[in-house]
C-alpha cells in the first residue's frame, strides 16, 4: 500500500514538473519574441542595421509574375508559421497585396513586402511614401527575409493583435478578418482581398506543413521558365492605366484588350495581364 501510494505521489510529482517545463518554454519563447522584436526596433531588423538601396548588401528582387512571388515566398512563410503561429496563407497574402506582388515602389526602394510603417519605437533605417498621407514613414530592410521576419514580430509582439492568436493557423478567413478587426488597414474591404489572394492561389495549402513542405519540394524541382508569354502586374494604389501602360510599353487599348476591360477604371489589388513583345 505505501508502495503504491509512493508511485502515485512520484507520479503526481512528475506530471507537475513536466506542465511547469511547458509553462516556463511558452514564456522564454514569448519572452525571446519581444526582445527580437525591441532589438529590430532600436536597430533595424536582425542582424544589423540596414544600408541606403545604393549600398553594397541591399538585395531586392524582381518577379514576373505573382506565381513567381509565392514560390520565392513560400518558404519563408512556412518558417514564419511554424516559429510564430501566422498562417503562411496570410503572410503570403499580405505580402502580395501590400507589395504589388514584389513591384511596388515602396518595395523597389525598402525592401518593406508588407507596408509596415515606422511608428514610434523603431529607431532602425526607413524611407518616406505616400499612403493615407503624403510622405509617411516606412520601414526599410536589408533584404526581404527581413520584411518577412519583422512582420511575424509587428503581429507576435502588438497587443492589438494578441486576439489573432486564439484561431487555428488553418482558419485564415478568421485571420483576414482579424487583421482589419485590429486595425491593420484601413481599407474596409482588406479582409475580402486577402481572402481573394488566398483562394485565387489556393494559398491554404501552405498552412498545413507536411502538405506545404512537398508542394515547396516539387516547385524546386520545377521551377517556372523565366521566358514566360505572360505577366502579371497587381495594381496598387495610385496605378493608372495609362501609366501601367508607359510602364510595359503597351498601348492603353492592348491593356484594356488584353484583359478585357471596357473603361479604364481599375481597383487596387487587380491583377492585369501583360503581354510580352
Amino acid at each position: 500500500m505505501v508502495a503504491m501510494r509512493l508511485k502515485s505521489f512520484l507520479w503526481v510529482v512528475s506530471f507537475a514538473l513536466l506542465l511547469n517545463s511547458c509553462i516556463a518554454k511558452k514564456k522564454r519563447s514569448y519572452a525571446q519574441a519581444k526582445k527580437d522584436y525591441e532589438k529590430s526596433s532600436a536597430q533595424g531588423s536582425k542582424p544589423n542595421a540596414l544600408p541606403d538601396e545604393n549600398t553594397a548588401g541591399f538585395t531586392t528582387y524582381t518577379f514576373n509574375s505573382a506565381e513567381e512571388y509565392i514560390r520565392t515566398f513560400a518558404p519563408i512563410a512556412l518558417e514564419e508559421m511554424e516559429a510564430y503561429g501566422i498562417p503562411a496563407s496570410i503572410t503570403l497574402a499580405q505580402g502580395l497585396l501590400e507589395s504589388g506582388a514584389g513591384s511596388s515602389n515602396l518595395v523597389r526602394k525598402s525592401n518593406n513586402h508588407f507596408g509596415i510603417k515606422c511608428h514610434t519605437k523603431w529607431r532602425g533605417p526607413s524611407t518616406t511614401h505616400d499612403d493615407d498621407e503624403k510622405g509617411e514613414c516606412f520601414r526599410k530592410y536589408l533584404h526581404p527575409r527581413e520584411s518577412y521576419r519583422d512582420h511575424s514580430l509587428f503581429l507576435a509582439n502588438g497587443s492589438r493583435y494578441a486576439f489573432l492568436f486564439d484561431y487555428r493557423t488553418t482558419d485564415y478567413k478568421a485571420w483576414a478578418r482579424g487583421l482589419k478587426k485590429a486595425g491593420y488597414a484601413t481599407d474596409p474591404k482588406y479582409p475580402a482581398k486577402l481572402i481573394a489572394q488566398i483562394q485565387k492561389y489556393n494559398l491554404d495549402q501552405y498552412d498545413h506543413p507536411r502538405k506545404a513542405q512537398r508542394i515547396i519540394k516539387e516547385n524546386n524541382e520545377n521551377p517556372i521558365s523565366s521566358y514566360v508569354s505572360d505577366r502579371i502586374h497587381q495594381v496598387q494604389k495610385g496605378d493608372t492605366l495609362f501609366g501601367i501602360s508607359k510602364k510595359y510599353g503597351l498601348s492603353v487599348d492592348t491593356l484594356k484588350n488584353i484583359n478585357g476591360l471596357k473603361s479604364n477604371d481599375i481597383q487596387v489589388g487587380t491583377s492585369l495581364k501583360i503581354s510580352i513583345k
